[in-house]
């Protein structure tokens, strides 16, 4: 059985398509042979007018509404998974704003292996005609992933203290060093509309600095430790700069010092850190390319998130690094999966162009596969 678990605050239209979408699952139609069972877990968030919901969807899904006082932020979720129906397997993690295409992905979390405890979602932003930014390889985005419910229990869910942003990456840290992977599925397919509604970026760029270096500061082994908040700092002033949010930068560097020796140090094995910055994939996939055909140079593009993983991992097979004109391959520059999978598409005919994530050359054959 699955349970999505939807938090919402003041966006009712939203809130009625993602709900419009769950409902035409043909996979949760209670006439259908093999059916999936299935119930909606919508959490309002302290909304000025609490929302209207139908209690059965069209395909007779079932919908519940939780009403708290005030705006519990991401531990909202929380509170809609300990309300989850006893029998429940997996809990769909979407915003209001975002819902799956169709149901393909239910045969998915049927078959997954039992170490996989996540499954993300190929998430894209149709009014800007991309893919979402963030995540990485293990490190999955909060608008779009299934969590198994034994998992979630188990790590005892989302750490309230962050209030919104990041806190997926504490969870994937946690999930990693229990064990588990996370596993991308590009036939879960997830449209994130990004409603602009209540999006203030200075306090977005205060909340991922702060929260970004609280996840380093627990988990980053120690001879990684001041790089990476080093690294947190040096992306959130970009993103500062790019959104004129150098308030919210100048916020976050504060709330970062006021709290950055609060919290409890339970640092990753040098492995499981590899897994969660991407270094390990990275190392992987660019093995795996030269193992398949050699390349002595490359030029590495479309840098992003994590690019400082890419450019280790070059350094480490002894690849020199030239100008595009030059190279015997591009090396995509990110980690995050939404904009690597992007950058495949750019560069596709533009000679040799390796993924630093084995996942993404199995993606991009899955993402072709007719819908039915």
């Amino acid at each position: 059985m699955i349970s999505y678990i939807v938090p919402t605050r003041d966006r009712p239209g939203d809130l009625a398509r993602t709900l419009g979408f769950i409902g035409r699952i043909v996979e949760h139609d209670q006439t259908g042979a093999g059916r999936e069972p299935a119930e909606v877990i919508v959490i309002d968030n302290g909304s000025r007018t609490v929302p209207v919901a139908p209690h059965r969807l069209p395909n007779g899904v079932p919908v519940r509404m939780i009403v708290l006082e005030g705006n519990h932020g991401a531990a909202s979720r929380n509170v809609g998974a300990s309300r989850a129906h006893p029998d429940s397997d997996w809990l769909v993690m979407l915003d209001d704003d975002s819902h799956p295409l169709d149901g393909r992905f239910i045969a998915t979390l049927r078959s997954a292996p039992a170490d996989v405890g996540i499954v993300t979602a190929d998430i894209h932003l149709p009014a800007q005609h991309r893919r979402e930014d963030g995540g990485l390889p293990e490190v999955f985005v909060g608008c779009g992933a299934a969590i198994r419910r034994h998992l979630f229990d188990q790590l005892g869910g989302y750490d309230a203290a962050f209030e919104y942003y990041v806190e997926e990456y504490d969870l994937s840290a946690r999930a990693i060093g229990l064990g588990y992977r996370t596993m991308f599925e590009p036939r879960f397919r997830v449209d994130h509309h990004k409603s602009p509604g209540g999006r203030d970026m200075n306090r977005i760029v205060s909340l991922l600095l702060r929260n970004g270096s609280w996840v380093m500061q627990r988990y980053a082994p120690d001879a990684d430790r001041r790089g990476q908040l080093r690294e947190i700092r040096r992306r959130c002033r970009l993103i500062a700069d790019l959104e004129q949010a150098r308030e919210g930068y100048t916020r976050g560097l504060a709330l970062m010092r006021q709290t950055l020796r609060g919290q409890r140090r339970t640092p990753l094995s040098r492995a499981h850190f590899d897994r969660f910055t991407g270094l390990w994939h990275a190392r992987e996939a660019l093995r795996r390319a030269h193992e398949n055909e050699r390349f002595s140079t490359c030029a590495v593009v479309a840098r992003g998130k994590n690019a400082w993983v890419v450019d280790r991992a070059v350094a480490e097979m002894g690849i020199e690094v030239v100008p595009v004109d030059q190279a015997d391959a591009l090396v995509i520059g990110t980690m995050s999966p939404g904009p690597m999978l992007d950058a495949l598409g750019k560069f596709a005919g533009k000679g040799r162009v390796i993924a630093p994530w084995s996942a993404a050359d199995h993606a991009r054959w899955r993402l072709n596969e007719p819908r039915p």
